[in-house]
């Protein structure tokens, strides 16, 4: 018996691994669908390497500080209990390589390739991890502090504070040190619009993003003995919520629509074990309003070219999912209990200085250093030809 629940887990755990792997397909084409058609080869090319240097960073670094646990042994020893130690560190690494995807929509079209993936080593491999085991495996005595202060840890259940709000955080001094793509903002005050180059790649995207997110939530229970019904549902009642609040907030946009669903599941993610359904249909409306109103508040007023508006999506909307949890699972509001606002309140405001500090210090050293941005004729000719020599219609600019 003990056999077949060990294997089950493994196979658990590793389909939710696929899962949220395939996210990370959404990602790139969520990205590729939003910026021009000259940066479209970049967005696929950097989500896939970004990937491959996560990995590394976070086998051989990262996991360890996280979790207190490296893989230099021999093969009899990793395989046992069918592999499930791996099996979880492959979970928990598509969770870790998400940071840089979410950045990499912020920094889009003008940044150099090279030192991304750099940032994207340090990130995973160092900032990241101190984050996830303080969170997740009560490292560093954070959750401890917090239990004594406010009678309950802070509870982020797969991910809304971890990952989405602490990538959003890092990726706004990026988008910052890097300034604004050449042309947006003119000085007479007009702004030059810059429209999605593929609606239908945009939404790909955000449908697989949203499909993926299944195994981000429900997985994230890592044993089948734990999984439940009730975070499905409270990521469906979410996604319905953003995509309609989004949806029409942004008066039937198709970027914001698509972009509301998104906006839903990452404030769920927090409380998605403990809200009712309905506490999560509001939460996902809040969010869905929230990142509308504050993309087009970033992008126009404020002058901020964050392109794929990954500070509003995954830093707001995650910092709010965060506080939300403390809210809507409490008993009263028909949630299970045991969290507290003031918990929940602190390990956010904790995530976001944490990530603020690091994206300055990364980010920073890189623009002093070697330089974080394409030189202006790059960026004019696209990072297609500037950095991979080949952009993605070759054969029609060939005949044209």
């Amino acid at each position: 018996m003990q056999a077949l629940q060990s294997g089950t887990d493994t196979l658990f755990l590793l389909l939710g691994a696929a899962m949220v792997l395939a996210m990370h397909a959404g990602f790139a084409f969520l990205e590729l669908g939003t910026v021009r058609r000259e940066n479209q080869v970049n967005a696929l090319v950097k989500i896939l390497v970004d990937f491959s240097v996560s990995t590394l960073a976070y086998f051989f670094i990262g996991y360890n500080i996280a979790y207190g646990v490296q893989f230099l042994h021999g093969a009899d020893v990793l395989s046992q209990n069918n592999g499930y130690a791996l099996v979880r560190f492959f979970f928990l690494l598509t969770f870790a390589a998400a940071i840089p995807a979410i950045v990499s929509g912020g920094i889009a079209e003008r940044s150099k390739f090279n030192p991304q993936l750099f940032a994207t080593f340090v990130i995973v491999g160092f900032i990241y991890p101190v984050l996830e085991g303080a969170a997740w495996n009560e490292r560093f005595g954070i959750q401890a502090l917090l239990r004594r202060l406010f009678d309950a840890p802070f509870h982020d259940f797969a991910g809304s504070v971890v990952v989405h709000a602490f990538g959003g955080w890092i990726a706004l001094p990026a988008v910052l040190l890097l300034g604004a793509r050449h042309g947006r903002y003119n000085k007479d005050g007009r702004i030059a619009a810059h429209p999605p180059s593929s609606i239908p790649f945009l939404a790909l995207g955000a449908w697989v993003l949203a499909v993926g997110w299944f195994g981000f939530n429900v997985m994230s229970a890592q044993t089948v003995d734990k999984i439940s019904g009730l975070v499905a549902v409270n990521s469906l009642m979410a996604m319905v919520g953003g995509t309609l609040a989004a949806w029409f907030a942004g008066r039937n946009d198709p970027g914001f629509t698509y972009n509301g669903p998104l906006a839903g599941l990452v404030a769920v993610c927090a409380g998605s074990d403990v809200m009712h359904p309905l506490g999560a249909l509001v939460v996902g409306g809040v969010a869905g309003v929230l990142f509308v109103q504050m993309f087009t508040c970033v992008q126009n007023r404020w002058r901020i070219d964050d392109v794929l508006g990954v500070w509003p999506l995954h830093g707001l909307c995650g910092a709010w999912g965060g506080i939300a949890a403390g809210i809507f699972g409490q008993k009263w509001l028909g949630g299970i209990g045991g969290v507290s606002i003031g918990a929940q309140v602190a390990g956010t405001a904790a995530t976001i200085v944490l990530a603020l500090a690091g994206g300055t210090a990364v980010y920073g050293v890189i623009k002093l250093t070697v330089g974080l941005r394409l030189d202006r004729e790059d960026e004019f000719n696209g990072a297609d030809l500037a950095i991979h020599q080949i952009s993605a219609t070759p054969e029609r600019e060939m005949a044209g």
